[in-house]
């Protein structure tokens, strides 16, 4: 007999049990990619806005610089700002993008709009000079602008014939003179079509831009504008194209401004069209600037502005045209640099403020 068959049988001794498996961590979203085509069209559109600020002075002695003040001025702030209505096509009133409208608009306009003043105080010599935030001073406007037109990109996302509709607005701006000064309410409508045309593009339509044909189309376009604004230098007023008054202020009848709204969007367009026709699609060495334009943007202007309040363009050398093309390039330079990370870095309290403090806390 077999002994171990009489003997109890014992249970199995079971295996020490394996903790239980960890899920993994969700992982965390990639951060999205830029295009480096929009960055590109980003820092050379900002590059034109300021050699047009520092070549307005030379302007009275060169009727070269005049012609080609009018070119850049006709297209360079219409092209950064349908650019910024591309980008703000997807806002609406969530709570995430009301902060993010607040932090980065609202709030730097308030306190570039106070430096500014401070700055204007001490270098103009003019110490009561008044802190309004009715009345933006200089560059501020497209900052109270951009404010308006995002807040408004829910209407325009709904409505029937959204450019139709701003241009009509345009129009009626550009002949009503009893707008007035606050906010510059002149701009923010005048320029507006450019902006809700941005809001409504796509991606093929930038595509559509880009092809060969249209960018060598655009060399004859540009030329051509170029010849017309040194033609129309004597016979024009510039101040058309700042869009900050109503045709009777600038001494034309009522319905010039309606002509001229409709005119100055069509040559506004087409020379766009030829500015975005020849921005590189792939990443230079200027593409990672296109993030920091609006750092560039504001910082310039008090260079470009106190230029004039210390008398810079007071010596003879720089009404001749190698002091016309020395402005130049101190101009590109100096708003290149003024894009750059480390400048972003520096200036990130005022432009792009986290302000916690100032939100409530979201719910799960």
């Amino acid at each position: 007999m077999n002994v171990s068959s009489l003997l109890p049988t014992l249970p199995a001794r079971r295996a020490p049990a394996s903790p239980p498996a960890r899920a993994a961590p969700a992982p965390s979203p990639a951060p999205k990619q830029r295009d480096a085509f929009f960055d590109n069209a980003k820092y050379l559109a900002i590059v034109l806005v300021a050699m047009g600020h520092v070549w307005e002075p030379l302007r009275d002695g060169s009727r070269a610089a005049s012609a080609l003040y009018m070119t850049v001025y006709t297209f360079h702030m219409p092209a950064f700002i349908l650019i910024s209505g591309y980008f703000s096509r997807n806002f609406d009133l969530r709570p995430d993008r009301l902060k993010r409208l607040i932090t980065g608009v609202a709030v730097p306009y308030v306190l570039f709009e106070i430096a500014y003043t401070f700055f204007k105080r001490w270098a103009d010599d003019d110490p009561s000079y008044p802190i309004s935030l009715l009345d933006p001073w200089y560059l501020t406007w497209f900052l109270i602008a951009l404010f308006v037109w995002r807040l408004t990109t829910p209407l325009w996302r709904i409505a029937r014939w959204p450019v139709a509709l701003a241009l009509a607005i345009a129009a009626l701006a550009a002949c009503s003179p009893n707008i007035g000064d606050d906010l510059d309410l002149q701009r923010v409508l005048q320029f507006l079509p450019f902006f809700v045309l941005g809001v409504h593009m796509r991606p093929e339509h930038f595509r559509l831009m880009r092809r060969r044909e249209v960018r060598w189309l655009s060399v004859p376009v540009v030329a051509a504008a170029v010849v017309f604004a040194y033609w129309a230098v004597p016979r024009m007023n510039p101040a058309w194209f700042y869009r900050r008054d109503s045709a009777q202020e600038l001494g034309a009848p009522w319905w010039v401004g309606t002509v001229m709204t409709f005119a100055l969007f069509g040559c506004s367009m087409v020379l766009t069209v030829c500015f975005l026709a020849w921005v590189p699609r792939r990443r230079m060495w200027f593409t990672v600037l296109g993030a920091g334009t609006l750092y560039g943007y504001l910082l310039h202007g008090f260079l470009a502005k106190g230029s004039r309040f210390w008398g810079w363009y007071d010596h003879p050398w720089l009404h001749r045209p190698p002091g016309e093309i020395a402005v130049t390039v101190v101009a590109v330079a100096v708003v290149t640099a003024l894009c750059t990370p480390p400048v972003q870095r520096a200036f990130r309290f005022a432009m792009e403020p986290r302000m916690e403090w100032a939100f409530r806390r979201r719910d799960g």
